[in-house]
């Protein structure tokens, strides 16, 4: 599979790799000038390129082709409370880039039990993913907002879903989902959603569904819904 090189600004005539990718490119890989290579804009667009200057510190191209990578009909938004254990969270966020996300949100909950974050390195496994699966689209990773900022900017036109943990819940995902829309879903921190989070989503039309009936980790649910959905829209 042909490496997937990243140029955020493509769209605007930069015509060179940054210096870690240019490192990769030609240290690392050997590329030399004359060379094809591909490369992402990360907003939705593939590049096919010559390389000009094989330099590792900074590698100039010459764009030969442009084209969209393809579009699907439905967006997946995940609004996660963060897990104590960082690397579980960049492990939950590489998969859920892989197997196809659009947005990711960290919200702060009543019962989350880490109240910061470092985004940058989450922006950087997300990256890293988007290239390994050669796919063309970044997706958003905001900040983390206290739940009940998250409600009052909804976008409309979504099915709203929150995961919640209870036995008696006869209402899976998996047959609440329409195909073909756009979606949010929110999964909370270990302890799960109070009983008062979880009735303030109702006034903003949340579903409450089932993830099956085994318990699982904040990171493992996360990444469960993002595979659902994906498998009702293939």
């Amino acid at each position: 599979m042909e490496q997937l090189f990243y140029q955020p600004n493509l769209a605007t005539g930069i015509d060179y790799l940054g210096e870690e990718e240019s490192k990769h490119c030609i240290k690392v890989l050997r590329k030399k000038s004359g060379e094809p290579f591909l490369l992402t804009d990360g907003k939705g667009y593939y590049y096919e390129a010559t390389i000009k200057e094989a330099n590792p510190k900074r590698c100039t191209f010459l764009v030969n082709r442009k084209y969209p990578e393809p579009v699907h009909d439905f967006n997946i938004h995940l609004a996660i409370s963060p897990t104590k254990n960082p690397d579980r969270l960049e492990w939950m966020v590489e998969k859920c880039v892989e197997v196809g996300i659009d947005a990711i949100t960290f919200i702060h909950c009543e019962n989350t039990e880490r109240p910061w974050l470092k985004t940058e390195r989450l922006k950087k496994v997300a990256l890293s993913a988007m290239k390994q699966s050669q796919r063309a689209t970044l997706p958003v990773l905001s900040e983390l907002v206290p739940l009940q900022e998250f409600f009052k900017s909804l976008p409309g036109n979504t099915q709203r879903f929150i995961a919640h943990v209870d036995a008696s819940n006869p209402d899976h995902l998996v047959r609440k989902v329409g195909k073909g829309h756009n979606y949010i879903v929110l999964v909370g921190p270990e302890g799960d959603f109070s009983p008062s989070e979880l009735e303030y989503s109702q006034q903003f039309d949340f579903l409450k569904v089932s993830l099956g009936k085994n318990r699982l980790r904040t990171e493992t649910a996360g990444l469960f819904a993002c595979t659902v959905l994906n498998l009702v829209n293939s």
